[in-house]
């Protein structure tokens, strides 16, 4: 039995696998870390895999949660169960993403993009032999709905629907805002035009607002990155 942690910029996210499945999952926020004593003492994990983008003061927050617990904090490597990393410095790639490739290369053999729409969105390329070539970050919906507001005069923080054609200025915004992220992953899916049964695999909070909106093959997973630390664990028991 292990427990995975995503920390993420947002909350933290959270899942219990036994090597076949998973048993219970949830999130919380930065400001609920405490529940996590509760899910361990509920769950009896024989290790705790943590992946953590949120800065020192939440991993320190999540080791005390966790106590007695041993916490493994998992970086991101030069090569991992079946993944090669292409960027120039491997270990500055984010853990939250090489994770993510990590947990879409354990779902399927074929060229994929790997996305992780949150806080920020992140565009990664994933090739049939498992090489990670690079990847491309842009800021999350939710950001860019704040910049406008917060960035110019009149734009409101916009809460409107998606439609073709916007007819009101709050569903101008989110309905831009869409339409960027997902011009943005159709772009980097073109360039894998040709490579057999190719995908998009999706995730993250604004995977159910962007999955209807997308013209390629896509598959919206829960959280890739728990799947890539499961992955991980067992692959290479410690």
């Amino acid at each position: 039995m292990i427990l995975c942690l995503d920390s993420g910029n947002s909350r933290l996210k959270w899942g219990v696998h036994d090597g076949q499945a998973w048993l219970a999952d949830g999130a919380l926020g930065h400001a609920e870390l405490a529940a996590l004593g509760d899910i361990a003492r509920q769950w009896q994990p024989r290790r705790v895999l943590l992946s953590n983008v949120a800065g020192p003061a939440l991993a320190t927050a999540i080791h005390q949660a966790l106590v007695p617990l041993s916490v493994q904090e998992v970086r991101s490597d030069a090569a991992c169960c079946g993944v090669s990393n292409g960027y120039e410095n491997p270990l500055a790639l984010g853990v939250d993403r090489w994770h993510a490739l990590i947990g879409a290369r354990g779902m399927t053999s074929s060229a994929c993009l790997v996305v992780m729409a949150g806080t920020a969105t992140t565009i990664d390329t994933l090739t049939a032999d498992g090489h990670f070539p690079g990847g491309l970050i842009l800021p999350g919906l939710d950001l860019m709905r704040r910049a406008l507001a917060r960035d110019t005069a009149a734009l409101p923080l916009a809460s409107g629907q998606y439609a073709a054609y916007p007819r009101a200025t709050d569903d101008a915004i989110v309905s831009g805002c869409l339409e960027a992220q997902a011009g943005a992953i159709e772009r980097a899916f073109a360039r894998l035009a040709g490579e057999p049964e190719a995908r998009c695999l999706l995730s993250g909070g604004a995977a159910p607002a962007l999955a209807p909106l997308l013209a390629i093959p896509c598959q919206t997973v829960p959280n890739l990155v728990l799947e890539g630390l499961a992955r991980r664990a067992y692959l290479l028991p410690g």
